[in-house]
């Protein structure tokens, strides 16, 4: 592992000009991804901003129709809230079959939708109920906030610090997990209600995406045979020891159909 500065602000507002000052800063949130990527030399930070002492980043609150969640709380947190349960059950679901107990007890939801792993299951979350992510600058809508594979909108001095999920009159996430990681080879959100009709999946592609056919029939009837036909190019989307490509795009229609049964 490379040198690097630590820095544990007390403020947001501190952990900003820190991470601004850096000539290659990282936030540390969870650590669940950063760490080993730093051990494994694949990373090598000049400063890393510990976000772990910032009180005010975690917590869960119903406000104005939407379920708002702190950027450092993490995956158990929101698996085992009851206002999530309530509200959003999907979003929990999602939480509770991410990674192991380790994993959801120590990564948090900001970590995971900043590093914008093609595999994670948030990102999918996150666009599949039209969420918005909020920031310690602006307010970035779902689709607008992941631009690649892990590649955000993100400014290089912006902080993450609170997700907001509209609470939709349905919804439901299905993925197909990888035996040993549990990341999703594909995963799926649908979702129903102020958002409009949302099909988002994770694990298929480069990035997560939505499925605007899938929606289109959807908004009319809602059920999984109005689905059955379509169809996902497999043309764009990953290929690897786990799955090809053409294995994902069939996977999108299994799982896109068993969200949409569960909903």
């Amino acid at each position: 592992m490379h040198d690097f500065n630590y820095h544990r602000p007390g403020s947001l507002n501190d952990a900003a000009a820190q991470l601004a000052g850096a000539s290659e800063g990282k936030l540390l949130a969870g650590g669940m991804t950063l760490i080993p990527t730093i051990k494994q030399r694949l990373a090598s930070p000049s400063d890393l901003v510990d976000l772990g002492g910032l009180s005010e980043l975690a917590g869960i609150k119903e406000e104005g129709g939407s379920i708002v969640i702190g950027a450092m709380t993490t995956h158990a947190t929101v698996a085992g809230n009851a206002t999530v349960q309530s509200k959003i059950p999907a979003l929990a679901a999602l939480a509770e079959g991410i990674g192991d107990p380790q994993v959801r007890n120590k990564g948090t939801i900001g970590g995971s939708i900043a590093n914008s792993d093609p595999a994670a299951d948030y990102p999918a979350g996150v666009v599949g109920l039209g969420a918005t992510v909020q920031t310690s600058k602006r307010e970035i809508s779902a689709d607008d906030f992941f631009t690649g594979m892990f590649e955000t909108a993100l400014e290089d001095d912006e902080v993450i610090t609170a997700v907001s999920f509209p609470i939709p009159d349905r919804a439901a996430y299905q993925k197909f997990a990888n035996p040993a990681s549990r990341y999703a080879i594909v995963g799926v959100m649908v979702s129903q209600g102020s958002a409009g009709t949302r099909v988002a999946v994770t694990g298929a592609g480069p990035s997560v995406f939505r499925v605007s056919d899938m929606e289109s029939a959807l908004s009319g009837n809602f059920s999984a045979s109005t689905i059955e036909g379509v169809s996902v190019d497999a043309g764009n989307l990953n290929s690897d020891i786990h799955a090809s490509a053409e294995y994902r795009a069939h996977l999108v229609g299994v799982m896109a159909r068993r969200a949409v049964a569960a909903a």
